[in-house]
Formats: C-alpha cells, structure tokens, sequence
C-alpha cells in the first residue's frame, strides 16, 4: 500500500520558528533570534520561511478555537443553503454562521488573525528573499520560492476579504499609518490579489507540483479564473460571465508588468492547465474520498466479514482512494492542504495549534455522539465513525438533487458519494437528546471511517497504512485524519471553462465521469453541476454571491436559495416530527443575506485596534438592529 503518511512541506518544523502577537498588525516575523541582516542567509533558510507560510493553511484546516474549525471553506458551507448549522445545544459558534448573527463580538477574529499572519509571513518572503546571495544556477529556485510568496499573500488576502469585505491592504511587513487604512477590496484589494497570482505564475517554474503541497504555475492559473471570477460576478455584478467581460487593473511588481487583465486572459490560463497541465478526472468520482480506500474494499469482498459496505462495492480496486493517482496526490488534485501524524489533543496557540497536522474537518463532520455512545461502533454505524456533528447537510441538498435526478431520469453517483442517507444507510444511527438541527444527512466526503480489522470502535482506517505509527493524541477518532483537503481540482478548470466560454465540452466530461446525461451550455445548468460536483467543498456559498452581485437584495440567487431553508422538515432535541421545521432565530435568512452581502463581522478588538481606520461591515453596524444579529436560542 502506498505510504500515505507523510511530513508534508506545509507542516514543517521550520513553521514554528516564528512568532507572531494576536492582533493583526503586530506580527512580524523578523523580529526573532535570528534577525534580518542574518536571516535568511541562505537558500534553505528562505526554504524554512516558505514553510512557514504554508503552514498557516494547517492552522487554519486544522486548528480548533472557540469551539469551531478554523476552515474558512468549512465556514463558507455552514453559511450556505447546502449546510445547518447543527451539533449539541452548546454548539452556538456552528448555528451563529448558519443563521448569519454572532453570540460575541470576537467570534470570527481567529481567522482574520491567521490570515493577516500569513500575509506577513509572506510579505517578509518577499521582501528578504535577496538577502541570499542566489548564483545562476540557483535563479530558478528563487524565483520557484518568491512566486509561491506572492501566491500564498494573494491566496490569503483572497479568504481574507472574502469573509471580512473591505479591510487594509497590507503589502510589507513596515507598516505605514496609510497601510492601516481600510481600502475597497473591488477596487484596491483584488487587483493586488490577482496581480499576486499573474506573479506567481511568472514566477513559478512550469512544471506540476505532484501533490507536493507546493503551488504551481499551474495553480496560480486556475486561482486567478477563482478570483477574477469572484471579482467580476459579485462586485461589477457581471450575471452570466459566458455573455459579459470585465478588465481588472494590475499592479506592478517582480513578475506582473502591470496593466490589465481581461476574461480572454483568464481563460488562456484555464485552457493551458487543460492543454499542458497533465491533469485528468478520476475515473470514479468515489476515489476522491476516503471510503473508496482499499482496506475497506477488500472488507466489502470478504464473506467472512460480519457487514460489507455495499457502495465501493462495485468500484474497480485499482481505484481506490490508496490506489496509485487516486487519493492525496491524485490525478486532479491542483492544490490542497496536506496533514501528518503529529497531532495532539491540546488546545491552544495561535499559531501552533497542535491540533493543526490533522484534518480536523473529519472530525466536525463525523456522527455526532452523545449519552448513549452508539455513533461509531461497528455494528451501529459501520464503517463510519463518530464525531461532532456540526454542520449537518440540509434537508434542501438532497431534495434539490433528488429533485433533478427525477427530472432527467438518471441517478447520480455523487449524491451518495456525498451524502450519508442516515435512516437508510447505516443500521442503527442515533438522534441524541440535545441534537438540533438536524436533517438526517451526513457528510460522506471527508467522513473517517472505521474497519472490521481495526482494533477499537472509533480507530480510524489509518491506523493500518503503510507509515501510520500512534500519535500522542490520546482519543485517536479526534486525531487520526490524514485525508488533503482539496482546494482546487481539475473539475473546477472544466467548469470555470464553461461558465466563462459557454463551451459545454468541459462540463461534459464532470458529467460523464459522474454518469449523469451530458447537456449543452446555460447558466442554470453551470451552476447545478457546480453544485453537485463541489458540495460540501466550500464552494457554493461564494458562487452563490458571485451569480447575485454585490447589493442584490432580498430577490438575488443567494438570499432566495438560502430562504428555501425555511420550514424543512428537521430533528431537534432527538425528536422529528411535523411540529419541528427550520426556522431562522431572528427574522430571515433572506434578510440576513441582503442585509450582510455575505461578509461576516469584522472582530470588534481589531475596529478598536485600528483608531476609526477600520469600520464594521453593514448589517452588523451601528445602523442594524441589533435584535436580528445577536444569536438567539429557538430550541
């Protein structure tokens, strides 16, 4: 079996060798035992720096604070109509981004924290990278590192304003009061983010970075199509990008001559990852996911095993998740967080989170367990195990897709390639007393599962790769989660391709891998398979905002999907019954949406930090009542 387990580059040791204060303007990196005019010396020395930057991506895809996943795409899905906010009564953090309010005025500061971290440890890259004496032969190698800073900082600043709208630019690691200052992300921000990426694709070396955990050219390509598209769809509010163009203005810098950058562009870039990337689809969607693994496979072909999982069953063995090309590093696999066997069950540091070398979404996502301890074992929910329960996937979600497979008379692999039927699917699940929200759906895609030949209940299948050695975690269900969490895949291109081009050959091929009737181009049907392909992702909920445009109000594509919620059948507190429907805890997630554009609040500590140079997003500002954002028990 391949070695799966791995130290990868975003999680080196080097990571940790810088310190950064919690308030985002006080963070560099510099400032250490090793200082400038030594630092970097050397080319592994910015290698060390390189780490470091990624590293952020680990904290953030594994780090648990204020009883929430750091995960800006974990986010994302609990604020779209794809996710509830779900877990125990006590969960406040989950049903606060669901439901678009907040219990404290800090809530969301710890990535807003992280980010602006990583935009300094990427900054003091860029800006120190020539204090090593390259040769000749090395200018290949420094250009490799200095396009990944400037991808990494456009990478960061893109999650950045996505989540916190209009907020300060900030370029170097010497901060002027200027800098302090909060600018338009639609007219300042993003044209530095995409000038990032144009960099970093000047930069970076042609060639794919095999499941590295490094960016490429390739990488920064497709992430300019993620952000120009954001940028034209949501803030020059361009409906259907196939029939429309905007051109954004860039900045000049080491790799980006300055300006313009226009659609035609964009998918230049897109049709090159297509015509020289050497990316292709997985032949079966399942071997995206973890429980396509071949240890399980081989279980659902043993008649010796007490209960085989019928779903892989038919999947050919060479493509399954620990397969060759398939899995972490697979085929279509452009760029991820990587995870190893380090992690620990303390919570704490901001930076150095020890929870952050697993992927803590498996964990959020996993059955939620309470008094009766049934979630998990074996001859209950086999073969997947227990875990928090926060963020279940909406009632909306299956029956939006159940809805469309009637309609075009297919049955689409995705679906129970994405979503555990809990009724239907597994033996025994259990509704605990103090569940809400619930929809009587979990999350298949990134679900840890168990096996027959693994020692306990709630051991993970991990435990018998190849590489696995124990990790000091104590509670090995709440540690053991090794999967990469994708942040771009080759399916993305194709689609980006179609809903830029209009041309249906690339959302063809998403479709025929998933076995569903390939159709012709239109809007309507761009998005369906967006939705499908990438749900649960983190994707839908900014694809959502870019279809309706900044300012769109209470009728846009995003607050109409999101309100569609309301009165769905649901399980509270153990209970499902016609009494108990979603409901918003305010006024209307419509409203909400209109009211918010879909920006969370910026932390209060950090409004105060910045003197009157920062000011609260609408909808949580002085001019929104106060009733309809503060989080509010209903159940």
């Amino acid at each position: 079996m391949k070695k799966y387990i791995l130290s990868s580059l975003a999680v080196l040791s080097a990571a940790t060798m810088f310190t950064a204060c919690n308030d985002m303007l006080d963070t560099d990196p510099r400032v250490t035992a090793m200082t400038a005019a030594t630092f970097p010396g050397k080319p592994a020395d910015v290698e060390a720096l390189n780490a470091a930057t990624y590293s952020i991506m680990n904290t953030l895809g594994g780090g648990d604070q204020s009883g929430i996943l750091n995960n800006p795409f974990y986010w994302w899905s609990l604020m779209s109509d794809d996710c509830y906010g779900s877990g125990g009564l006590q969960d406040n953090v989950a049903k606060s981004l669901h439901h678009f309010t907040t219990a404290s005025a800090n809530q969301y500061e710890q990535d807003f924290i992280l980010l602006y971290g990583g935009i300094s440890r990427a900054n003091n890259q860029i800006e120190t990278i020539d204090n090593v004496e390259w040769t000749e032969a090395q200018k290949t190698q420094r250009n490799q590192l200095l396009g990944e800073a400037y991808f990494m900082r456009g990478l960061y600043f893109m999650w950045l304003s996505q989540l916190y709208g209009d907020v300060p630019l900030i370029t170097s690691t010497v901060i002027t009061e200027e800098m302090k200052e909060q600018v338009s992300a639609e007219e300042f921000i993003y044209p530095q983010i995409i000038s990032d990426f144009v960099s970093a694709k000047s930069l970076m070396k042609a060639e794919r970075a095999n499941g590295s955990g490094h960016a490429d050219k390739y990488a920064a390509e497709a992430f300019i199509a993620r952000a120009w598209m954001f940028w034209a769809g949501f803030y020059k509010k361009v409906g259907e990008l196939a029939n429309g163009d905007a051109t954004i203005n860039l900045v000049e810098q080491e790799g980006c001559p300055g300006g313009t950058l226009s659609k035609a562009q964009v998918v230049e870039g897109l049709k090159d990852i297509v015509s020289n990337g050497g990316y292709k689809l997985c032949e079966d969607f399942r071997s995206l996911w973890q429980y396509s693994n071949s240890l399980l496979w081989d279980e659902a072909h043993d008649p010796n095993v007490k209960k085989q999982y019928e779903f892989i069953k038919d999947m050919k063995r060479e493509n399954c998740f620990d397969q060759p090309g398939m899995g972490n590093g697979n085929t279509e696999e452009i760029f991820q967080i990587q995870f190893m066997n380090a992690s620990k069950w303390a919570i704490g540091g901001t930076y150095n989170n020890p929870r952050m070398y697993s992927n803590y979404l498996s964990c959020f996502w996993g059955l939620r367990n309470g008094a009766t301890n049934d979630n998990g074992k074996r001859d209950k929910t086999y073969p997947f195990n227990q875990g928090w329960g926060q963020g279940t996937p909406s009632c909306n979600l299956w029956e939006d897709w159940t809805a469309a497979e009637t309609k075009g008379g297919y049955s689409d692999i995705r679906k129970l390639g994405t979503l555990i039927d809990l009724d239907n699917e597994l033996d025994a699940y259990t509704y605990e007393k103090d569940d809400n929200e619930e929809s009587g759906y979990a999350v298949k895609k990134y679900a840890d599962v168990n096996l027959w030949a693994c020692a306990a209940d709630n051991d993970s299948w991990w435990s018998k790769c190849e590489g696995y050695t124990s990790s000091s975690l104590d509670n090995k269900q709440q540690g053991d989660h090794f999967e990469d969490y994708y942040l771009m895949r080759y399916a993305d291109v194709l689609l980006m391709l179609t809903e830029l081009t209009g041309d249906a050959q690339y959302m063809n091929q998403v479709q025929a891998r998933a076995g569903v009737p390939q159709t012709g181009y239109s809007l309507e049907n761009v998005q369906n398979e967006r939705r499908w392909e990438f749900a649960l992702e983190g994707l839908r909920f900014n694809d959502m905002r870019r279809w309706s445009g900044i300012n769109s109000g209470e009728n846009s594509y995003a607050a109409k999907a999101l309100q569609a919620q309301n009165g769905k059948q649901i399980v509270c507190l153990g209970k499902k019954d016609a009494k108990r429907s979603m409901a918003h805890m305010t006024c209307s997630w419509q409203k909400r949406y209109a009211d918010t554009n879909g920006f969370l609040p910026k932390p209060q500590a950090q409004i105060t930090l910045m003197s009157g140079k920062m000011q609260q997003n609408p909808g949580w500002d002085e001019n929104a009542a106060p009733s309809e954002y503060t989080y509010k028990v209903i159940y």
